[in-house]
């Protein structure tokens, strides 16, 4: 294939900009504020957030998830515990989250480890979903490689054929809580001088430190 120039592609930021004295001390509360103006706006998926991992090689990977609650606890997600990104969080419980909302020129970056959430919050989300979306949850082997799909639908066509009632969650189906230990604010200016606002845990308090673009 021949190179592909796409570096005259470029966007301008102009919408906003982002001064200590203006934000929160609290940086899970910065982002509550800023969750809540992205969903105001009527954005596509606010809640999409790129999930990094590191494998136990040392090898990363990324992939989109959605947040599913949030507080001064951390950030709550659910999967597949047997997954890819479940099996590297076990080897290596410390992950990176990035938000991007471009229609608000806006992106939050948050580093820290990881918990799994009770069994109970779990069951909870569980049974909040829908019906099919349980079904899913429980027949794939999320991450494994299958032959084709119509491997899953045999799984869940025989899934059904004996279930009934209630869908139950498997043990292997539940929430992760990623605890922050860092949390940075971009907001877009334009000539690429954006405004950078790094949170971080120094002895139990949040710093908050401005960083070059």
């Amino acid at each position: 294939m021949d190179n592909r120039d796409i570096s005259k592609i470029r966007k301008e930021y102009v919408q906003g900009e982002l001064e200590i004295e203006q934000v929160l001390p609290d940086p899970v509360r910065q982002f509550a504020l800023w969750m809540d103006q992205a969903i105001a706006s009527e954005i596509d998926e606010p809640t999409a957030m790129t999930l990094a991992t590191v494998g136990a090689d040392g090898k990363p990977s990324a992939r989109m998830v959605l947040l599913k609650g949030f507080d001064d606890k951390g950030f709550v997600f659910f999967t597949n515990y047997e997954s890819r990104k479940g099996q590297e969080i076990l080897k290596n419980h410390r992950v990176a989250l990035v938000f991007y909302w471009k229609e608000l020129e806006r992106q939050v970056r948050i580093e820290g480890f990881v918990l799994k959430t009770s069994g109970k919050e779990s069951d909870d989300y569980f049974r909040s979903r829908p019906p099919e979306s349980q079904v899913s949850a429980i027949i794939s082997p999320q991450s494994a490689i299958i032959p084709d799909r119509r491997h899953l639908e045999n799984r869940k066509m025989e899934y059904l054929e004996k279930q009934t009632g209630e869908h139950i969650r498997p043990a292997n189906w539940g929430g992760y809580q990623v605890v922050p230990e860092m949390m940075e604010f971009w907001q877009g200016r334009p000539n690429r001088l954006h405004d950078r606002l790094r949170y971080s845990r120094k002895g139990g308090e949040w710093v908050i430190e401005r960083l070059a673009p």
